[in-house]
């Protein structure tokens, strides 16, 4: 499976991950832990077998500016949520209709997409009440796209 990422700028990064390291300190699964040299914070906008040439053009908007807003749970993923500006959608869209004919993950359809940054995975729904329900506003943009294969778990800058 390959994904299509967007980068956070330095700042930004720095934020998210000093909320992964306080969950972490709080006793609290966080992909601090997670010691992939891949792991960065990051916004997926969509996921499918393959990727298509036209996904290239499809981010030529950035750098995007967003805001994280609160955190949601999306099934066993905590994450802090991505305020959907039209900037942020309409570029979405545009790299899933490139994945036209691709096998897409169901969950980036611009229908249902969560715009969001991970902060913790395979967190069990009973200890999700332990979790922050409001860590601030964080604002900054989005800088660059990367894929992500899991098959050999490397990345590759798309823009």
């Amino acid at each position: 499976m390959h994904t299509v990422e967007l980068l956070l700028d330095a700042a930004l990064d720095d934020r998210v991950r000093a909320v992964w390291h306080d969950l972490a300190a709080r006793g609290l699964r966080s992909l601090a832990s997670h010691r992939h040299p891949t792991n960065r914070p990051h916004l997926t906008l969509a996921t499918a077998d393959a990727l298509s040439p036209g996904v290239g053009p499809a981010l030529e908007g950035l750098p995007i500016e967003v805001e994280l807003d609160d955190v949601v749970f999306l099934g066993r993923t905590v994450a802090w949520r991505v305020r959907p500006t039209a900037e942020l959608q309409s570029m979405q869209r545009a790299v899933w209709e490139a994945l036209d004919g691709r096998e897409r993950n169901p969950l980036h359809d611009p229908r249902s997409w969560v715009p969001h940054v991970s902060l913790a995975l395979r967190v069990e729904p009973e200890v999700h009440e332990l979790y922050p329900r409001g860590l601030g506003g964080a604002a900054g943009r989005l800088v660059e796209a990367r894929t992500y294969d899991s098959e050999t778990r490397t990345v590759s800058t798309l823009a």
